[in-house]
């Protein structure tokens, strides 16, 4: 049937323009946008197969159809198909098309010379070339030039609207209860520009290990993230991201029984868990938007370097410690990326576009300061603490990925270096810090530091990665033992849809940020032995939203002493997305 179709197109623009209509009228509404397939134009068949996809059709399309009509796509009439660059003689509806232009003149193209004829029509375009064609029929039988049209083509012409009429009913019933659905979605969604993505975590953890083994109980804590992904014109996004939660971190106990001042051990879902009893707050407020060739990031509250700087760790880091990578926040990126934080802006420029030494590399610069909405004296975006990052990356296509990081940043007295720009208690603790001992950390005096670093990622096939970092830190500061170095490194290797797609597993060994012969510390910080953590996990995706993780992190010689019996945690995440 369909070779009868396409014959009596061909032979007569009656034809085509009678049965143009025909599926015009079955397939119009008014004020409704419809996409139909270019081949539609020939065929009803291909409008028939059309409206299965239309009963798939999203509000967020609905919506990007609705706007369709109202751009520049404006037709103009050829007289030969050369006069189209996208059409080669090699493609299979060359000849119908090359009749349709040349023979009876009623197909349009665009002003730019394009045909565009493997993308969907909007029902303007429709239109367009249906009255082309109606004109043209119109014209043949003012001119006396009917005796293109037979019988025997109308005879054809009246068989296919009999066949076909059946289609024709059941596709406007399709079109008229999608209208239907559609308004009433329309009228119920949330809304037009703002989809919520959520995360909530319950984690099931204990600390083994003799004293502090015998200072910790078995927890059930959670965590919950909503974010409001924003996009006002489809390639910009604001999150605005709430967050509770109950987790804390275990204390860990030295030889003497004594709590260690340490951020060694702290999993990712306790970070950003608001005060600890599931009081709600916001934890990013961040907008990205692309701006010429520069994606520009800008942070009012709770911007981190990860968020637009790449890290260069796959399947340890998920998107600022999410709910889906390693469980520990120092598997999960290097700690350069936690000195500093706040608000500030961020831009990625890509230098070259293939070929050349340049061909696959780019440039991140970023300003966050921890401060920035307080107008006191030594605060303020500038006068406070803050972090200025700068990074060059570069990819061997999507096998190899690495980068380069320095950071200058600022801290006034009683800060912490790798407090990703969360402020520390008045005590002079660890408790806003996710990483790194007291020694690499404390900052008694106000000071400057100079952070250094580089990351590498490398995929030798799509189930295998290796990935690593290593930093330095050099801290100015200035009272007693404010001067100092500090260093840290790590590797991993993630086996990705290891026994089922989705799952990973993932092995990961390095130092913690440590520092030695500090002096002027708290009496009782000694110990200048390197702070060695080894995490082992795996996720298992029981479905698309929900994947569990169990796993153990092992820390040796925690507080920088290997006097310091080892620690070793287990815990078993649940992560529900949504």
């Amino acid at each position: 049937m369909s070779n009868i179709l396409w014959k009596s197109l061909v032979v007569s623009p009656a034809v085509l323009g009678a049965t143009l209509l025909v599926s015009a009228t079955a397939i119009a509404a008014p004020n409704t946008t419809t996409e139909v397939s270019p081949a539609a134009q020939l065929g009803v068949t291909e409008v028939a197969q059309q409206s299965e996809m239309l009963a798939q059709t999203t509000i967020d399309q609905v919506n990007r159809y609705s706007n369709e009509g109202n751009q520049n796509n404006s037709q103009s009439q050829v007289t030969s198909v050369s006069q189209f660059s996208d059409v080669q003689p090699t493609d299979w509806a060359f000849q119908a098309l090359q009749s349709l232009v040349e023979r009876y003149g009623c197909i349009a193209g665009y002003p730019n010379a394009t045909y565009r004829g493997n993308r969907a029509l909007t029902r303007y375009e429709f239109a367009a070339g249906l009255n082309a064609c109606l004109d043209r029929v119109n014209e043949l039988i003012a001119t006396a030039t009917a005796d293109l049209v037979t019988k025997q083509d109308l005879a054809t012409l009246q068989r296919l609207q009999e066949e076909f009429s059946a289609e024709l009913a059941t596709l406007r019933g399709r079109v008229d209860s999608l209208e239907a659905r559609t308004a009433e979605l329309e009228a119920n969604q949330f809304s037009t520009t703002t989809k919520l993505v959520g995360e909530a975590i319950f984690a099931v953890s204990d600390a083994f290990g003799d004293n502090t083994g015998d200072a910790n109980n078995t927890v059930f804590q959670n965590r919950v993230r909503l974010d409001l992904q924003t996009s006002f014109t489809g390639r910009d996004v604001l999150h605005t991201r709430l967050a509770a939660g109950n987790a804390q971190a275990f204390s860990l106990i030295d030889n003497g029984g004594g709590v260690i001042n340490t951020a060694e051990g702290t999993q990712t879902f306790q970070v950003g868990a608001g005060s600890g009893n599931n009081s709600v707050s916001i934890d990013r407020l961040t907008y990205e938007a692309p701006i010429g060739p520069a994606q520009v990031y800008l942070a009012a509250s709770g911007g981190r370097h990860s968020h637009y700087a790449a890290v260069n760790n796959p399947y340890f880091f998920d998107q600022t410690d999410g709910g889906n990578g390693a469980l520990s926040t120092f598997a999960s990126e290097s700690p350069i990326y936690r000195v500093g934080g706040g608000a500030g802006i961020a831009l990625n420029l890509p230098l070259g576009r293939g070929g050349g030494i340049l061909g696959n590399s780019s440039i991140t610069a970023g300003y966050l300061a921890s401060q920035a909405n307080n107008p006191g004296l030594s605060q303020g975006l500038t006068n406070g603490d803050y972090a200025a990052l700068g990074q060059l990356n570069f990819s061997v296509g999507d096998r190899l990925a690495l980068a380069a990081t320095y950071v200058h940043a600022y801290n006034g007295a009683g800060g912490n270096l790798f407090d990703s720009g969360v402020a520390s208690d008045v005590n002079n603790t660890l408790g806003g810090v996710a990483v790194g001992t007291e020694q690499s950390n404390t900052l008694q005096n106000a000071g400057s530091s100079n952070s250094y670093g580089v990351s590498a990622a490398f995929r030798p096939s799509n189930k295998l990665s290796v990935s690593g970092f290593v930093s330095y830190h050099d801290v100015t500061g200035g009272g007693i033992g404010d001067d100092y170095e500090a260093w840290s490194y790590g590797a991993g290797v993630a086996l990705a849809d290891f026994g089922k797609q989705g799952n990973v597993l993932g092995f990961f060994a390095g130092a913690q940020p440590y520092s030695f012969n500090r002096t002027g510390l708290a009496p009782g910080v000694v110990g200048n032995d390197i702070p060695y953590q080894f995490e082992g996990f795996y996720k298992y995706r029981v479905s698309d939203n929900i994947s569990v993780t169990p796993g153990v992190i092992w820390l040796t010689s925690p507080g920088q002493n290997s006097e310091n019996d080892d620690a070793i945690i287990g815990t078993l995440r649940t992560t529900f997305s949504f």
